[in-house]
């Protein structure tokens, strides 16, 4: 028997070579475009220092007046906005904050202070000076002079304190009564200060502050 042979078309190998000319293009093309979108992504980094937290508490205040102090600066490339303080698990309340978002680079380096309490304030005991332009805000001497040029003006908090890149800022803020009391003076606490998924805990002493102005 004779056995037929059939005849079939095969692609070119002209064509072949053009085919894997344009698939390797396409690929090589593909490949280009997400390393560079990721790398794109990668730069757009997300973070803040916190430094020089401060937190004191009345010496012999049975209720637990406290109060907290920290240093802010927006190391990233976005804007942030710094929108939680807890202490020991108690967050922190925006009416119960105060920020200086103008502090100058001198006065930024310089130990937050503590001016001593006044009982009879309206905004919880931190005795605070009368040189700033409204009584929404408190006013804390950095130096030894309670009135000077490093000062801060810190605002009444409404909500999250924004920070451009590289922008800083100091914010006081008020702890709720009873979250530390006397006892805790001298011992560590752990703070947590965050700007979205910015920012880490932080532990600080606690200093027993008796003084009155």
């Amino acid at each position: 028997m004779n056995t037929k042979l059939s005849k079939k078309r095969a692609i070119s190998t002209v064509l072949t070579t053009v085919i894997i000319l344009v698939s390797s293009v396409v690929l090589g093309s593909g490949v280009v475009l997400y390393g560079t979108s990721l790398f794109q992504g990668g730069t757009q980094t997300e973070a803040i220092t916190v430094s020089g937290i401060k937190m004191w508490v009345h010496g012999t205040d049975s209720n637990g007046l406290s109060w907290g102090a920290a240093k802010i600066r927006n190391t990233g490339d976005k804007v942030l906005s710094v929108d939680k303080i807890d202490v020991r698990g108690a967050e922190i309340p925006f009416n119960q904050w105060y920020a200086d978002t103008t502090v100058n680079a001198t006065t930024f380096q310089l130990a937050l202070n503590h001016t001593g309490w006044d009982e009879t304030d309206l905004k919880g005991g931190l005795y605070d000076d009368t040189n700033c332009a409204s009584d929404t805000v408190i006013e804390v001497g950095l130096s030894s002079e309670k009135q000077d040029a490093s000062s801060i003006c810190a605002d009444a908090a409404t909500g999250p304190i924004g920070l451009s890149p590289g922008g800083s800022a100091v914010i006081y803020f008020k702890l709720t009564n009873g979250t530390v009391t006397s006892l805790d003076s001298g011992s560590s606490i752990t703070v947590n200060i965050f700007a979205g998924r910015a920012g880490a805990p932080q532990s600080v002493t606690i200093e027993g502050i008796t003084y009155t102005p």
